[in-house]
C-alpha cells in the first residue's frame, strides 16, 4: 500500500467540524481586530490620508500624537478617568467582597431577602437609574465633582454576586480556626478569607477598571466642566471642537485604547479564570 495514501496522524483526528470552527473563530477575530488596526491606521495619516483605506499609511507621521499629547486637556482627561477608574475599583473590590463575606458566611434573619434585593437591582437597566442619580447628586452638590462621577459604582451588585461564589467554597474550618487564635472578623474576613479568593478578587478588580475607564453616559450627564471630563467624554467633545479631524480623534482613541489592551494582555489569565470558576460556582 502506497504510504501517501495514508494521513499522517497529526492530521487524522482533524475533523471538518473543528476545522469550520476554528475558521468561524478566525474570521470572528478578523472581524474584531480590524477597527482596531484602522483606528491604529488613522492615528498615522496626514488630514488628506484619512480617507485613503489602505491600512498601512502611504506617508505615516507621528504629528497627531504630538498635537494631542500637547494639548494641556487630553492630559488632564487622562488623568480623571486613571483617578476615577482607580478609586471605584478599590472601592469596588473592598465594599463588595466586604458584604458578599457577610452573606456567605455569618446567618442572620433576612440573610437571603438582602442577597436577592442585591440581585434585583441586576435587572434595572442603567438609563432608569440615572435620573434618580442626578437628582441625588444635584441635591448634595455633587454635581460637576469627582465624587459625583464615581458615587454610583463603588459598590456592584455584579460583584457582591460573584465573591459571594467564591467565599462560599472558603472551608469554615479555616475561619474557626482564626477565632480560636484570637483574629477579630474583620481579620479573619481580611487575612484568611481574601488571600483564597484571589482570582474571582482578580476578576472584579480587571472588570470594574475597564467599565469605569470606558463609561461615557453617566460621566457626560453629571459633569459640565471640561477639566473633570474623562476620555470618553472628553473626546467626544474634542471630535466636536476639532470640526471633525478624524486623524486626531483616531489618535485620540488609540492612546485611550493602549490601557486597557496592557490590562487584557498582562491579566488576561485572571479574567478567564475568575470568569470559569464563578461560572462553575454559581
Amino acid at each position: 500500500m502506497d504510504p501517501r495514501a495514508t494521513p499522517p496522524a497529526r492530521f487524522a483526528s482533524v475533523r471538518p467540524g473543528r476545522i469550520a470552527a476554528w475558521t468561524v473563530l478566525f474570521l470572528g477575530g478578523v472581524v474584531m481586530v480590524t477597527p482596531l488596526l484602522f483606528m491604529f491606521s488613522t492615528s498615522l495619516k496626514s488630514a488628506g490620508q484619512v480617507y485613503d483605506l489602505r491600512l498601512v499609511p502611504l506617508h505615516p507621521t507621528w504629528e497627531n500624537y504630538v498635537k494631542v499629547l500637547g494639548d494641556g486637556r487630553f492630559a488632564r482627561w487622562f488623568f480623571n478617568s486613571v483617578l476615577v477608574a482607580t478609586v471605584v475599583t478599590l472601592s469596588c473590590v473592598f465594599f463588595d467582597s466586604l458584604i458578599a463575606y457577610t452573606l456567605a458566611k455569618f446567618r442572620f434573619p433576612g440573610r437571603q431577602a438582602v442577597f436577592l434585593a442585591i440581585l434585583s437591582t441586576l435587572m434595572i437597566p442603567t438609563e432608569m437609574l440615572v435620573i434618580p442619580w442626578y437628582l441625588m447628586a444635584s441635591k448634595f452638590g455633587w454635581l460637576d465633582t469627582y465624587w459625583g462621577i464615581m458615587f454610583p459604582g463603588m459598590m456592584t451588585a455584579f460583584g457582591v454576586f460573584l465573591m459571594k461564589q467564591f467565599f462560599e467554597t472558603v472551608p469554615d474550618d479555616f475561619l474557626e480556626a482564626a477565632r480560636i487564635d484570637g483574629l477579630n472578623e474583620f481579620a479573619i474576613w481580611w487575612k484568611v478569607a481574601l488571600p483564597l479568593v484571589t482570582p474571582a478578587l482578580s476578576a472584579l478588580a480587571i472588570f470594574t477598571f475597564l467599565g469605569n475607564w470606558t463609561a461615557f453616559f453617566w460621566p457626560l450627564i453629571v459633569t459640565t466642566d471640561q477639566t473633570l471630563y474623562t476620555l470618553p467624554v472628553g473626546l467626544s467633545s474634542f471630535a466636536v471642537e476639532q470640526s471633525i479631524q478624524w486623524e486626531l480623534i483616531m489618535t485620540g482613541a488609540a492612546l485611550a485604547t493602549v490601557p486597557t489592551l496592557l490590562i487584557f494582555l498582562f491579566f488576561q489569565r485572571y479574567i478567564v479564570r475568575g470568569v470559569m470558576l464563578a461560572g462553575v460556582k454559581g
